[in-house]
């Protein structure tokens, strides 16, 4: 492998490359529409496409597309050759225009809309988003140039994640701004939210997987009973990693490294074939956008391997599943970090300033945080105890909460709680500082250090949405802490009352306790805090109407495309459900009522020819015969009942009581289906159990 310093970046259109090939006065002019939003025109856009196309070119690139992140959960493409027109030589001429660049059209009306294009309205545009750097793609189609961008409808509206974060980002910029202002600063130009994203997932043999329609169709296992270890020893996490998974971590690493994205930390998670892989901070949509690589990467490279990718939430019932945190911070573009509290956070007006707001925003529109993390897959997951209660708080450590409670009680701060220093007790080893507050792994959304960390979100999601609301409920609280502050006659006292004021109301939304415990549940209700268990609940806060005049107010979106994302999601809902209850018919019907029925019939030829040739007792045999037959009937009374109910879901009208249906009745008809059938498992011979079990998945990689 290339020195690591040489190989990142190599495959990317970056500052360095530009500031290389670009004439100066086009470089520059770029560099102000990254930073101050400024307009591009055509004619610096065409000199900057003819360097990126000879660029590519030269890294082996045939084609480049417009990539782009429709409401459909991944990315979309469409490549297009850089041939023009054949001269009159019959050679091929290779152009690439400022147009080509700068703006694409796909079909708008095949992706999820909403009902913002009707199937016969097929314009829309993908736009560059040049804040994100182009990159080439090797894989096996060859090397592609992609291009980031945004993908919006005819009408100008909204039809992906990237062009509500672009604006989601603006406004926390604006407002971010107004704040640093008030604190005397001149300098700062822009502030962005810095975001890293930790990714888990698990890996299976190919081979095996190909022999599950359950995770072919839907990415998790609906039949499975548990083997008789789990991850009950601990001895997976961060345990050594196997041979074969290190080879394929080395690829995905170096693949990931060429394109820019900043894979930083790997290690076997807690479940068997668990792990992770997690990123150094970048902005919001460039994060955005490398989470989107890290997925495809991880699937791609796996073929390669012979092992399959899981991404769903939940592909084991019994172990973990795999979730997604989104690490996010303020940074100004001259190094200020706004969630830094520093040695003395007491001290530190502006951090608590910004913090108590955090806090005004989280309590007010906690249903929008926790319907940005609302997913099919995440249903299974969220509340288990592997992951964060759907029930939204904030953990802010002992000393940032007695800080608060210092300002609550007298109006002010006096001190912090110094950081101790660690003493192992062994000489060898020496004593270190320790932080000022431990770590809450059950909290949803956990102050780190300088930092947030938001674990809800599922860990084959787009980390879009999670930051599209979190910019801007943030910005909103800004918003209106300056409105209050640039009234003041007296700026400190008012900042002093300001945020006492913040503290004391929105003191309710701080929890650093067990988030796991039912206590907490019963105090979360008291407290009235909500507690959304489903992804159907959850939809419903993106309509709700502070939170449509919140969007609207800082032009994340229009209620128009609220509604129809809203729309969307409630689809996304059934189609995923009736996919799995689907499969669960066809599965059930095709393989395992069939092997069950085989190993009946052998069990009963069994029972007469030992009773035909004289033997005394067959009464292990005869009740293992009517266990296995009674499940094998309870089997067929919950397929019946499935078919039925999928059948009734299915005639029902897209919508929001399509989705309850299958939420309400169609996923506890599988839950009856799975029992039995699981049961079953435990006692048919493997030989003709008809698909690999838990243990041949997780154990065998």
């Amino acid at each position: 492998m290339e020195n690591i310093s040489e190989l990142f970046g190599a495959n990317v259109f970056n500052d360095a490359i530009m500031q290389e090939r670009l004439p100066k006065k086009v470089y520059h002019k770029l560099k102000e529409v990254i930073e101050e939003g400024k307009e591009l025109d055509l004619e610096t856009a065409d000199v900057i496409a003819h360097e990126m196309k000879e660029w590519a070119i030269e890294k082996g690139a045939t084609h480049y597309t417009h990539w782009f992140q429709p409401l459909t959960g991944v990315t979309a493409e469409k490549h297009d050759s850089f041939i023009s027109s054949p001269l009159p030589s019959g050679k091929a001429l290779m152009s690439f225009s400022g147009k080509e660049l700068i703006k694409g059209e796909p079909d708008a009306s095949s992706f999820p809309s909403g009902g913002l294009r009707a199937t016969f309205e097929a314009r829309g545009y993908t736009a560059w988003d040049c804040t994100s750097p182009a990159f080439v793609r090797e894989d096996e189609a060859g090397a592609t140039l992609c291009i980031p961008t945004a993908f919006c409808s005819y009408t100008g509206e909204a039809l992906d994640q990237k062009t509500p974060l672009l604006r989601s980002m603006q406004a926390l910029n604006e407002q971010a701004l107004r704040l640093l202002r008030l604190f005397g600063n001149t300098t700062s130009k822009r502030v962005t939210p810095s975001v890293g994203a930790e990714q888990e997932y698990f890996l299976i043999d190919r081979e095996k997987y190909l022999k599950r329609k359950d995770l072919i169709f839907t990415g998790r296992t609906l039949f499975g009973a548990m083997p008789p270890k789990g991850q009950e020893m601990d001895d997976h996490y961060f345990g050594t990693i196997r041979a074969r998974i290190g080879a394929y971590m080395q690829d995905v690493n170096r693949e990931l490294w060429k394109m820019g994205v900043p894979a930083k930390t790997q290690h076997n998670e807690v479940a068997p074939a668990q792990h992770e892989l997690a990123l150094i901070y970048s902005e919001a949509n460039v994060a955005v956008d490398h989470n989107h690589m890290v997925m495809m990467v991880l699937k791609r490279v796996a073929t390669r391997h012979n092992l399959r990718c899981l991404l769903h939430e939940k592909p084991f019932a019994g172990v973990n599943g795999s979730g997604k945190h989104d690490n996010w911070s303020l940074l100004s573009d001259d190094g200020i970090n706004l969630l830094d509290p520093g040695k003395k956070p007491h001290e530190n007006m502006l951090f608590l300033l910004v913090l108590t707001c955090i806090l005004k925003a989280v309590d007010l529109h906690a249903d929008l945080l926790r319907a940005s993390a609302a997913d099919v897959g995440n249903d299974h997951r969220l509340g288990a105890d592997e992951a964060p209660p759907a029930i939204l708080s904030v953990f802010l450590g002992e000393q940032l909460e007695d800080v608060l409670n210092q300002f609550i009680n007298t109006g002010e701060a006096t001190h912090s709680i110094e950081r101790e220093r660690l003493e192992t007790g062994v000489k060898t080893i020496p004593d270190f500082m320790k932080d000022a507050t431990d770590r809450n792994r059950t909290s949803p959304f956990a102050f780190t250090g300088n930092k947030f960390e938001f674990r809800m979100v599922g860990s084959k999601d787009s980390i879009a949405q999670p930051n599209i609301v979190l910019n801007t409920i943030v910005a909103e609280a800004f918003a209106d802490a300056c409105d209050v502050l640039e009234k003041a006659e007296d700026f400190d006292s008012a900042l002093n009352a300001l945020i006492k004021k913040q503290a004391a109301e929105h003191q309710r939304i701080i929890f650093n306790g067990n988030g796991y415990s039912e206590e907490w549940v019963k105090e979360a209700e008291r407290r009235g805090l909500p507690n959304i268990r489903s992804m159907v609940e959850a939809i419903f806060a993106y309509t709700r109407e502070e939170n449509v005049e919140v969007f609207e107010r800082f032009k994340v979106f229009t209620k128009t495309e609220l509604i129809s994302r809203s729309e969307i999601l409630f689809e996304t809902y059934a189609k995923a459900v009736n996919i799995e209850a689907k499969a669960m018919i066809d599965i059930a019907g095709k393989q395992i009522i069939p092997a069950v029925i085989k190993a009946t019939t052998c069990l009963a030829k069994s029972i007469n020819e030992v009773k035909a040739a004289g033997g005394t007792d067959v009464s292990v045999q005869a009740e293992l015969l009517d266990e296995t037959s009674d499940l094998l009937s309870d089997t067929k009374m919950a397929l019946s009942k499935l078919i039925d109910l999928d059948e009734k879901a299915g005639s029902m009208e897209p919508g929001e009581a399509q989705a309850f249906f299958y939420h309400d009745e169609v996923m506890p008809a599988m839950e009856e289906l799975r029992s039995p059938v699981d049961r079953l498992e435990m006692i048919v011979d493997k030989d003709l159990w008809p698909m690999p079990s838990y243990g041949d998945l997780i154990f065998e990689v």
